[in-house]
């Protein structure tokens, strides 16, 4: 192929992890790019077992920023002019769920964004790049920073990563860095033994808290690890150099509590924890007050209003909502899956299904949809239509099963 020629499809990429899934008898699937496991021994058996012991899931293929100022910019200010998050407010070692938001208050993506100690533990990937040339600077390159500046870690999704870089370096100011650490691989480690397993090998994480993170080292590696994740379960997500991913994955599941799983009980583990999936749940048609996502909307910046999309979403918050995201207990065993729709009793649509299965831990069939605001009432019975079928569904409060995360105070 010459320099010139453009492929039609970009290949699907690989993942450090790619050849340990499928020595562990990992079913690979494309996903948001890359060849990912499905699944081992089948959705129910590992879903069930995250729920009762402790699952470590492969999320390298998502992307992990770190942002920091130069010259004298203000990092703090550049990020809160993006995100509706309280980042000003957000201490060393504490990480937040925010939103990266459009004008029109649509959601581009959801994230995770982390205050980073003063001790950087990503500065060796700072230090690797190549240093900005004056003339051409470009927010992507490394460069030398303040060290009483503050840095911050930002995981956004991976089927999301390179428009949401695209968008942070339209809209962020001179002198804000970007590194993309493209050579972190990241795990999830899941479940209510996932502290027992993690702290035979990384003493101390037993100490953290959920929303909580903090630089370990294992065996001379150094880690970065957060007490959170993406099932409603206590567990840690836990950053490590793509060198080294595979013989920390053989570590982890070597200890008793702990099985890789797939990609397959990962969404149904969110699912019943009321978690939305970008892409499916949320999307750029849709806002954080539609979504239900009015925590991610900090009392400050509401008050002030200075975050990119405010205008619309202060707007729809104070009039309400004409559509709005709720959980759904089907009638019957046979799940109603994303793209059935909410029906009037004429049948036309009214609302739609965004994410839907079989809940494994609930024993019914569940869903999330968009459906009209005065539908949006726990106990509201709605019909779902799906491949010519009329399904009866009851609006129900989310999480379907209780988060049994560990807080501080042990709440």
């Amino acid at each position: 192929m010459s320099d010139t020629e453009i492929p039609d499809e970009i290949a699907t990429q690989t993942l450090p992890l790619d050849a340990w899934h499928r020595a562990q008898g990992g079913r690979m699937v494309e996903f948001a790019g890359y060849h990912m496991p499905v699944q081992y021994e089948g959705i129910m058996a590992e879903h069930l077992w995250v729920r009762e012991s402790a699952g470590l899931f492969d999320v390298s293929h998502m992307g992990q920023l770190v942002f920091r100022a130069e010259g004298g910019a203000d990092v703090v200010a550049a990020l809160e002019a993006l995100l509706p998050a309280d980042i000003a407010g957000l201490a060393e070692n504490k990480q937040r769920y925010s939103l990266l938001l459009a004008e029109n208050g649509g959601i581009l993506d959801d994230l995770m964004v982390t205050h980073l100690p003063r001790e950087n533990p990503f500065a060796a990937d700072d230090e690797a790049a190549e240093p900005a040339e004056p003339a051409g600077w470009s927010p992507l390159d490394a460069s030398p920073t303040d060290p009483d500046a503050p840095t911050f870690y930002m995981v956004v999704n991976g089927a999301t990563k390179i428009d949401d870089i695209a968008h942070l370096l339209e809209f962020l100011p001179d002198g804000i860095a970007i590194n993309h650490l493209e050579e972190q691989a990241l795990l999830a480690l899941q479940g209510p033994k996932a502290a027992d397993a993690l702290a035979r090998l990384v003493p101390g994480v037993e100490a953290m808290v959920f929303m909580t993170a903090g630089a370990f080292d294992w065996n001379g590696v150094p880690l970065w690890i957060s007490r959170s994740g993406y099932t409603g379960e206590d567990g840690f997500e836990i950053s490590v150099p793509g060198e080294h991913v595979v013989a920390l994955a053989d570590a982890l599941i070597a200890e008793p509590e702990v099985k890789p799983i797939g990609l397959g009980a990962r969404d149904s583990l969110r699912l019943e924890a009321g978690l939305p999936l970008y892409g499916h749940d949320l999307d750029p048609e849709t806002t954080p007050v539609q979504a239900d996502l009015g925590f991610a909307l900090s009392k400050r910046r509401r008050e002030a209003g200075d975050f990119m999309g405010a205008e619309p979403i202060l707007a729809e918050r104070a009039a309400g909502a004409t559509t709005k995201r709720v959980g759904l207990l089907i009638a019957g065993r046979q799940p109603v899956r994303e793209g059935a729709t909410v029906v009037d009793a004429s049948g036309a649509d009214i609302g739609r299904v965004t994410s839907g299965g079989f809940a494994p831990s609930v024993g019914a069939a569940i869903a999330m949809a968009y459906v009209p605001a005065e539908l949006a009432t726990p106990g509201t019975t709605v019909s779902l239509s799906q491949r010519g079928k009329v399904h009866t569904a009851t609006v129900t409060a989310m999480p379907f099963i209780p988060h049994r995360y560990v807080r501080a105070g042990g709440k």
